[in-house]
């Protein structure tokens, strides 16, 4: 399983990768494994802003959906319109090409529930 030391991660499968006061945000390799063939990709949260632990969009994948939650407060700024075409690059290049959205962060965000690589390791097992 993939799980880049670099990134943040949440409980519900996100990982975050915080450059300055702008997020990067996706779902991680585990979460895309269980999804499956992801779809369709839905955030229209753009230019809004959002408090950590809400849900910003959702993906769809052959079998289910599943709610995208944000990792930590802030205005969504960017959606990944490569995903509008290619929801599939959330399955083969999770980290990078398959990012879903840009954040910029809130003055004073709470990053304490953010978890490491090894944290989130140890949840998924």
């Amino acid at each position: 399983m993939n799980t880049p030391s670099e990134l943040k991660y949440t409980k519900d499968h996100e990982w975050i990768k915080i450059e300055g006061n702008v997020a990067t945000i996706g779902i991680t390799d585990f979460a895309q494994g269980e999804l499956g063939d992801i779809v369709y990709v839905d955030v229209d949260t753009v230019d809004e802003e959002i408090n950590g632990g809400d849900v910003f969009g959702s993906v769809e994948a052959v079998k289910t959906v599943s709610d995208l939650f944000l990792p930590i407060s802030g205005k969504v700024i960017e959606f990944n319109a490569s995903l509008e075409d290619q929801p599939e690059l959330l399955n083969s290049d999770p980290y990078g090409n398959g990012w879903i959205i840009k954040l910029e962060i809130a003055e004073g965000a709470d990053h304490s529930e953010l978890l490491s690589a090894e944290d989130y390791q140890a949840i998924i097992g």
